[in-house]
């Protein structure tokens, strides 16, 4: 499908057409008219394109408009994880400056990435709409293929407004029906991301010939997502109570986890039972033509050793102290897990000797970040320092869910580009984080056994040596296969019978909040978790000051509740809205 979206390029120019054709009195050259995009390939493929939108680019470093690629990455690897307080920003405080105001919540509209963001989020519901527009003139498809169709633009729609609603709230809507587009931000927008959802959860098929399509299951998954963002427990826990136990993939695979966590992350996998909605990315698939790679994270690789570039992204120290596990029960520490740091290799030179931390450890750890002396998938043992750009600035952590291994670095890493791209999907929506929304929904409506349940089959997964990380055999040769010794003291547990109905409601939903971050670190879901569930301000000052005394990138951060709930609309789009008296776009309180 990625190939296929950029070698029909051309098509897309149409989305341009369909807004200035009335004030040409001839089209620009090289363009197609309706006349001939009408009808069922024209169709497909303009679908194609709407897909092709998701990665935030057109291919290469240049997201649309000449927006870089990573101030877009469908990852919100900044705007959900490093605002978060998963990641420091990683590399220096002098690379990538605009990034900075960002995450410590001092930013003003002008900053780049929040226009780059909208622009590729608006490329998206455009080329929607441009499907939905041109469907019903297609008359060589039957009333079923059209309902596929339209349901799985309504998908991509509601995914593309759903980002728009969870960073900026308030936002202008545009449909296929819209001719002033030029609409204000003063309606909710929650309602039409709903009734999208619910036409593609009626009209989509179970299965599909391409895994990188929506499906019904990705349709209902993602409902029930949107009611649970507004706190909507009991109509989310309902579509949940269908999807978990008859959901499928896209090709047909039963939903569920993984049996090793890690492969979620390996483009070799890419068609497993955890996958509900994911962006499709590819390497190498065209030497002369634009990457289809994972650009939006191309930033994000250590800064030393193997890669080079760029050393961005960097697990907070206040992260991994989350994967410590008390020794006797194996059970997180859900209040004062800093008061048991991990010990860490800080002001440590990679030519000193260094002991990682001898302490009971989460497994899962060690798939998340990279640390000193542990095997960093294939390619050596961490080495601390020499691999970081700047300690003091981004600590001594570097990412790994979004690293490709060495063993398939031909096929998975592309390399055209300054910066190593890769085929590592983006997972939108896994099989875990449907447990984990779905145990929110039965913790707030009072099932706290299930919601239980639900948590202790991932915590099952993890507990299972069979996905842990494990020493080489040999130090010297990354290459040469892994020991049957684990990398660190890895103790983790499932919650005794009864813990959550014992202990209560509220007990219960601090183990699945912290469930979250733990199983979706660096995922990019935590700022909006945080924000939905009201503790944005309490959980963010809390890290920026303990955070902020070991690294110098937040060190001025400040969460102000009620104002960095949401980011600035960006102040070109206001500046572009300007009709009569003043502009049509509002900025969102507090900016």
């Amino acid at each position: 499908m990625k190939r296929s979206a950029y070698l029909l390029l051309s098509l897309m120019l149409f989305a341009g057409i369909l807004s200035c054709k009335k004030a040409l009195v001839q089209p620009p050259l090289g363009s197609l008219s309706e006349s001939i995009v009408a009808n069922k390939n024209g169709v497909n493929s303009l679908l194609v394109g709407a897909y092709a939108a998701l990665d935030g680019m057109q291919g290469g470093d240049q997201g649309f408009g000449g927006t870089d690629a990573w101030q877009a990455s469908p990852s919100n690897w900044v705007f959900g994880s490093i605002a978060g307080g998963e990641a420091s920003k990683g590399s220096d405080g002098g690379d990538q400056p605009a990034i900075d105001p960002i995450i410590n919540f001092f930013s003003d509209p002008n900053n780049a990435f929040y226009n780059g963001k909208w622009k590729a989020l608006y490329e998206g519901v455009s080329r929607t709409n441009n499907v939905l527009k041109l469907l019903p003139q297609a008359t060589d498809m039957t009333d079923a293929e059209k309902a596929v169709v339209a349901g799985e633009a309504r998908f991509l729609r509601a995914h593309y407004y759903f980002e728009l609603k969870k960073m900026w709230n308030m936002v202008p809507y545009i449909d296929e029906t819209t001719t002033n587009f030029n609409q204000p931000n003063d309606v909710d927008i929650w309602p039409k991301i709903v009734e999208d959802l619910q036409f593609a959860y009626d009209n989509l098929p179970a299965t599909q010939a391409e895994i990188g399509r929506a499906n019904k299951w990705a349709a209902g998954a993602y409902l029930a997502k949107a009611n649970l963002y507004q706190h909507k427990f009991a109509e989310a826990k309902a579509l949940f109570d269908v999807v978990i136990p008859q959901g499928t993939t896209s090709s047909g695979l039963k939903y569920g986890l993984n049996s090793q966590f890690a492969d979620n992350y390996k483009p070799s996998m890419e068609d497993n039972s955890e996958v509900v909605f994911a962006i499709q990315m590819a390497a190498n698939v065209d030497a002369n033509g634009p990457s289809n790679a994972n650009n939006g994270d191309m930033l994000n690789f250590p800064y030393g050793g193997p890669f080079g570039c760029c050393g961005f992204f960097q697990p907070s120290v206040d992260l991994v102290n989350h994967f410590r596990t008390n020794p006797v029960t194996g059970l997180p520490y859900l209040t004062d897990y800093n008061s048991f740091p991990v010990k860490n290799d800080i002001g440590i030179k990679s030519t000193q000797s260094f002991t990682p931390d001898a302490g009971t450890l989460d497994p899962r750890l060690d798939w998340t970040a990279g640390r000193r002396g542990i095997p960093y998938l294939d390619w050596g043992l961490f080495e601390g320092e020499s691999w970081v750009r700047d300690q003091t600035y981004g600590g001594p952590y570097a990412p790994k869910k979004n690293i490709y291994w060495q063993e398939t670095a031909a096929t998975d890493a592309d390399l055209t580009s300054w910066a190593p791209g890769s085929s590592i999907n983006y997972l939108v929506i896994r099989f875990a984080d449907v447990l984990l929304m779905a145990a929110e929904c039965e913790a707030e409506v009072g099932t706290l056994a299930k919601a239980q349940e639900y948590v202790n089959l991932i915590r099952a997964r993890a507990a299972n040596p069979q996905g842990w990380v494990y020493k080489y055999k040999n130090d010297d040769d990354p290459m040469g296969g892994f020991s049957n010794v684990p990398a660190a003291n890895y103790k983790i547990s499932v919650y005794p019978a009864g813990d959550f109905a014992g202990k209560g409601k509220d007990y219960a939903l601090g183990a699945i909040y912290y469930e979250r971050k733990l199983e979706l670190a660096m995922e990019g879901h935590r700022f909006f978790d945080l924000v939905r569930w009201g503790t944005a301000e309490s959980e963010l000052n809390a890290y920026f000051s303990y955070q902020g005394k070991i690294t110098k990138d937040v060190s001025r951060g400040k969460f102000t509740k009620g104002k960095n709930d949401y980011y600035p609309i960006p102040q070109r789009q206001i500046d572009l809205s300007q009709a009569g008296s003043g502009p049509v776009l509002k900025q969102n309180p507090g900016y």
